[in-house]
């Protein structure tokens, strides 16, 4: 079925809900309709579409700085799906992450130690430093500054077209 996209009520992308979550926000009264699917549920009594995208009716103070977890998926999107070491860009089967440091001399599993690298780059660096294996690093790792709140990744297929306006605020728009 069909996941409504769920929006503050100054219009910022919160989450991704189902749309059995969206119909009991709105028929508490939390949320507005904004855009609806062309599919509907229909009951004896009455019929009611599917919302593609639904408003808060109240805001939701989202917190300003909530550390972003650590996981593999979070490494490369920090890093652009790009090996740090080569500056190729991969999908993310293709990646591997790599210890700046290596564990076997102390190196610990943390966001300033950890970077993306594809196979045959961590394959020639191996158990060594960048240094000690004359490779260089592109960009230090550090611990990313985004919000997760604002970086929603999404397991549908296609997104609906109508989100689109309410998802895509970083990208400039050719008037």
């Amino acid at each position: 079925m069909q996941s409504t996209l769920l929006l503050n009520a100054s219009y910022e992308p919160l989450r991704i809900i189902s749309w059995k979550k969206a119909l009991t926000l709105l028929f508490a009264g939390k949320v507005e309709v904004l855009d609806e699917y062309e599919n509907e549920i229909r009951s004896v009594t009455f019929s009611v579409k599917l919302p593609s995208i639904c408003r808060l009716v109240k805001y939701v103070r989202v917190k300003s700085r909530t550390r972003v977890k650590f996981s593999r998926a979070n490494i490369y999107a920090r890093d652009d799906y790009r090996c740090q070491y080569c500056g190729k860009k991969f999908l993310s089967e293709d990646l591997t992450f790599d210890h700046v440091v290596p564990v076997a001399t102390g190196g610990q599993k943390k966001w300033d130690n950890i970077v993306t690298a594809c196979f045959r780059c961590n394959h020639k660096k191996g158990g060594r430093t960048p240094t000690q294996a004359r490779m260089e690093l592109i960009r230090q790792p550090t611990e990313p500054r985004w919000l997760p709140a604002f970086h929603i990744t999404f397991r549908i297929k296609a997104l609906p077209e109508s989100w689109r306006d309410y998802l895509y605020w970083n990208v400039e728009l050719d008037v």
